[in-house]
């Protein structure tokens, strides 16, 4: 089986920082099962390694397309939204900044590990959206690291609308902190990326704790209802119906 995440380490001028690359372009890099399980594992790579950031980073057409709804038509939400719940607040927890490089389309859960991100720089000509009420479902793990980052009022139309959005009302909710043109995306993000690896890392590692705490209070008393739910209404009738024909 090929892997579907590669961890790379990259140094300059004696700074050292990790490359974390989704890579499965066959599903738009969906949240399967297994790329969680490698995302998870690259992410406590990166926490035992001498790097002082992490660039989590996409290969192929999108950044990413969220869940693997082929995988969970066939075997239901249950191990998926634990393990997405579980990668989510890796990324709020662990103890490097976390800078998210957005060169495609993200799509429903992809925006929950964008949100957990400490940074995330995007080119001005993608497209987000929160699909998942059109099926008969709701962004419940991805509300978990999207509520306390986005404003209400654009939180509250993405979810409900489950239309598509552009990177200025993704900066301006605050669910991305970067926008460039495309032809600047990796010169920002190496720049971006520099600036934070110019501090100490005990420096970064306290001074990342303090915007986060709050996130993972409300993270952690939600998480257990918000997988329960997610897993409970992919089982339903109403999603199973939608999932079917959007597989056929």
């Amino acid at each position: 089986m090929s892997r579907l995440v590669r961890y790379d380490r990259a140094v300059s001028a004696d700074r050292a920082h990790a490359v974390i690359t989704l890579d499965s372009d066959r599903n738009r890099n969906a949240l399967s099962s297994q790329l969680l399980e490698e995302l998870r594992a690259a992410l406590n790579r990166a926490e035992d390694d001498d790097v002082l950031a992490i660039q989590l980073r996409a290969e192929g057409r999108a950044f990413c397309a969220g869940a693997d709804l082929q995988e969970a038509f066939r075997e239901g939400m249950d191990v998926s939204a634990h393990r997405l719940a579980g990668v989510i607040r890796a990324i709020l927890s662990h103890p490097l900044p976390v800078i998210a490089r957005l060169h495609g389309p993200v799509r429903a859960g992809g925006l929950g590990i964008v949100a957990a991100c400490d940074l995330a720089m995007a080119c001005d000509d993608l497209t987000y959206a929160l699909t998942e009420a059109r099926l008969g479902l709701t962004p419940a793990v991805i509300s978990l690291s999207a509520l306390p980052r986005m404003s209400a009022r654009v939180a509250r139309t993405t979810f409900l609308t489950a239309a598509t959005f552009d990177s200025q009302l993704a900066l301006d909710s605050g669910l991305i902190t970067h926008v460039v043109s495309r032809e600047h995306l990796e010169r920002a993000t190496e720049d971006l990326t520099a600036s934070l690896t110019a501090g100490e890392r005990q420096g970064l590692e306290a001074t990342k704790r303090l915007p986060n705490a709050d996130v993972l209070i409300y993270f952690d008393d939600r998480v257990d209802e918000m997988v329960s739910l997610s897993a409970a209404l992919f089982g339903s009738e109403t999603a199973r119906s939608h999932l079917a024909a959007f597989l056929r």
